[in-house]
């Protein structure tokens, strides 16, 4: 009969999610983030959050009913292994508009996720379940990225595309 590997043993799966956390795995802490946001009843709808990670820095953008429910999505994202800084790019809306809430983070998850969408510079607005897109960007295509990547989100009835190609005159 083989032991269980201990924790600190290499072998051991719990040892290798904390390696892959403190070492930089971008997608190991992104998912760690919203599994941490997910179990933590005091905040309902964990699915609003749409998380990003760089170079340890952890970036939170969506929208919650509180304060309250903000910081503790602040405090639980920064207090995982990996995570050196969290930007808080949350909004307040006490309204019950979860729905609403829930496409917008799903969407901002969906253009962080596609690497041709400059999600950065392109923020999510939906109200009754239309989605509106804003934001600049250098090429259509990036445009056309963002507007593919939302409109495949589950229950977005129409989106509205305002972004705005920036681009160079023909000599630069």
């Amino acid at each position: 009969m083989t032991p269980h590997p201990r924790r600190g043993d290499p072998a051991c799966p719990a040892t290798e999610r904390r390696e892959e956390l403190i070492h930089g795995n971008d997608d190991a802490i992104i998912d760690e983030i919203r599994a941490a946001l997910e179990r933590d009843a005091r905040l309902p709808h964990a699915a609003a959050v749409a998380v990003s990670e760089r170079s340890g820095t952890v970036t939170l953008r969506g929208s919650l009913a509180s304060i309250r429910q903000r910081r503790v999505a602040v405090q639980t994202a920064g207090a995982l292994p990996g995570v050196r800084d969290v930007e808080d790019e949350l909004g307040i809306d006490s309204r019950d508009r979860f729905i609403d809430d829930q496409i917008r983070g799903v969407a901002l998850q969906a253009l962080i996720s596609d690497p041709a969408a400059p999600d950065e510079r392109i923020d999510a607005t939906v109200a009754d379940a239309w989605l509106t897109l804003k934001g600049e960007v250098e090429r259509q295509q990036e445009s056309t990225a963002a507007f593919e990547a939302v409109s495949r989100v589950h229950g977005v009835g129409g989106v509205t595309n305002k972004i705005t190609v920036i681009s160079a005159g023909v000599d630069g």
